[in-house]
C-alpha cells in the first residue's frame, strides 16, 4: 500500500493544495467522485491516458489510509 500512496502528492501549488496522483491536476477527489458516480476504472484511464491502473488503486488507497483519522456522519436512514 506505501507504494500506491506514494502516488499521492501534496503541493500547494497544484489543485490549492488537495492531494493529487503525481503532482499533477487530477485530484483524488475528483477520481473517486468518478468512480463512485458509475464510471470504471477503465472508463477513466481511456478519458484520461496519461493516467496508469495504479493511479486509481492509489486514489483508493489513500480514501482507505483517510478514513483512519476522521469519522464521516452519516444520516440515520
Amino acid at each position: 500500500m506505501e507504494n500506491l500512496l506514494a502516488r499521492i502528492t501534496l503541493n500547494p501549488e497544484i489543485s490549492h493544495g488537495k492531494p493529487c496522483i503525481r503532482n499533477t491536476r487530477y485530484t483524488v477527489e475528483s477520481i473517486l467522485e468518478y468512480l463512485s458516480g458509475g464510471d470504471t476504472i477503465e472508463d477513466i484511464l481511456e478519458e484520461f491516458k496519461d493516467l496508469e491502473r495504479a493511479d486509481i488503486f492509489a486514489c483508493l488507497a489513500y480514501a482507505a489510509a483517510s478514513m483512519k483519522f476522521k469519522d464521516i456522519e452519516v444520516p440515520a436512514a
